[in-house]
């Protein structure tokens, strides 16, 4: 007689004022069979995970529902999760701790007996190579490299219950086919039973078994959430004390060279780059060959092993605290995981009002005010100034780092992965928002991205090959092909 799996009967979430987060949901996955949460950032799909593990974030409460486990009710989540769960968050660098290496990251995991050798076969099987990863710990690897070792953390034990919260925003197109391989043999095993929450629609269609929408189911816009306002959008940047020289790039690079570690064999050598003002570039590459560390450099977050650079040409030096107050407003820094830049003491008003007062010297009324515009700018309704980032969704904390990257009006806006948490169509309103910038405010782009839709929209692709920058086909139609392939 076959098991029933994962039940959710009546799933009800609330945040301290009351406030629905969850209505009355109910799931149910079979053992063999994947189920997949879809639907606009905002619209609870984290939080419905979180609430099977029974490990809400604070301020959310289980209002009313029941979590069954092979038709009992779980009791004890805590040793349940550790008998049952493998679990990959949407934050996948977060979640790592930080005192950890890759190999002990993951033998954590493993049954004691399964300890010898396992953490280095769990590593391999996700595509890195053990040699390589298995001695660095979260800080030192790319996005996706702690996107893999992640997962490799979840699927060492072979859980009957996996849970996967954007289980491939950070691969790469050659490591998300070998993600989706390890899923695909959980299907029809009557074992293992899989839910994962995702934004890539083909990765849906190619996984799932069943497909629950969240949110209504006529407005793809989440609630709470709103399309930014074209009006806000032109008095984001219209700042008189930024002057951005016409016709010469406003950021260039020469000789650039840069390890991780530092000190080490370099991933990037020579490089050269200049961007021009209103131009967006994109950066393409496998995960680990250096695109993420490039952006770092240049935000003066990680040493540079040689090169010079100028910002408004004015010189570049690579460490943050050796910048003058205009080169450090000018390069602004969007990273791929809000978690590590965002303050969670902080509201997200107080997030944003910071850089208002302190790189363009708003007083503290002005500041709170233009961090409404803001939020607006990016889709968010006032209410969400009154939040930690603890609250928001993944999307949610995403559209909040770039506002408070567009607060400075930097001349350059370094984006890395910046679309890899937000559903399509928020997506297209984030890039619709920068293409607006680029356009009135002569806003520059460099997009590290895996995203062909952020890599057609800019004027060059580069692509880190062999260690070296190089540019991509030149004409735009061959370009996005080359893209849609990668």
């Amino acid at each position: 007689m076959s098991r029933p799996g994962l039940t959710v009967r009546g799933l009800t979430v609330a945040d301290r004022t009351g406030s629905v987060i969850v209505d009355r949901l109910d799931l149910r996955v079979a053992p063999g069979e994947v189920l997949a949460l879809i639907g606009p950032s905002g619209t609870g799909k984290t939080t419905v995970l979180r609430a099977v593990l029974g490990a809400l974030p604070g301020g959310l409460t289980l209002a009313a529902g029941r979590i069954e486990w092979h038709g009992a009710p779980v009791r004890a989540p805590r040793c349940w999760r550790r008998r049952t769960v493998g679990f990959l968050s949407q934050d996948p660098a977060s979640a790592l701790h930080p005192l950890l290496d890759a190999r002990a990251a993951v033998r954590e995991a493993l049954p004691r007996a399964a300890r010898p050798g396992g953490a280095e076969r769990a590593l391999a099987a996700v595509g890195l190579d053990p040699a390589d990863i298995a001695a660095l710990r979260p800080h030192q690897l790319s996005g996706g490299q702690a996107q893999r070792v992640a997962l490799a953390r979840a699927l060492a034990a072979d859980p009957e219950l996996l849970i996967l919260d954007e289980p491939t925003s950070a691969l790469d197109p050659a490591a998300l086919h070998l993600a989706l391989e390890l899923v695909q043999r959980r299907r029809g095993d009557g074992r293992s039973v899989t839910l994962v929450v995702s934004h890539d629609l083909g990765m849906v269609a190619e996984l799932a078994d069943h497909v629950v929408r969240l949110g209504p189911a006529n407005d793809p816009q989440a609630p709470g959430d709103a399309a930014p306002s074209p009006d806000r959008r032109r008095t984001v940047a219209a700042d008189p004390d930024v002057t951005r020289p016409a016709g010469r790039p406003v950021l260039e690079v020469h000789g650039l060279a840069l390890a991780q570690p530092p000190g080490g064999t370099p991933l990037l050598s020579e490089v050269d780059l200049a961007v021009s003002a209103g131009e967006s570039v994109a950066v393409l590459g496998p995960s680990g060959c250096g695109k993420t560390t490039l952006l770092r450099v240049l935000a003066g977050l990680h040493p540079a092993e040689r090169g010079h650079g100028t910002v408004l040409e004015e010189p570049l030096p690579w460490a943050v605290t050796e910048r003058a107050p205009t080169v450090l407003r000018a390069l602004a820094l969007v990273g791929q995981n809000p978690l590590d830049t965002l303050n969670p003491a902080r509201t997200v008003g107080a997030a944003l009002a910071r850089p208002l007062r302190t790189l363009r010297g708003l007083p503290r009324k002005e500041a709170r005010a233009e961090a409404l515009r803001l939020l607006d700018t990016v889709g968010l309704a006032p209410e969400h100034a009154h939040r930690y980032p603890a609250a928001l969704s993944g999307g949610q904390r995403q559209r909040v780092a770039l506002a408070r990257a567009l607060a400075g009006n930097p001349a350059v806006l370094l984006a890395d992965e910046i679309t890899a948490a937000l559903d399509a169509r928020t997506a297209d309103l984030v890039l619709d928002l920068i293409d607006t910038l680029r356009r009135d405010t002569g806003l520059a782009v460099v997009a590290v991205t895996h995203d062909p839709a952020v890599a057609a929209r800019a004027d060059r692709v580069l692509r880190v090959e062999d260690g070296r920058l190089t540019p991509s086909l030149s004409d735009h139609h061959d370009r996005r092909r080359s893209v849609d392939v990668l």
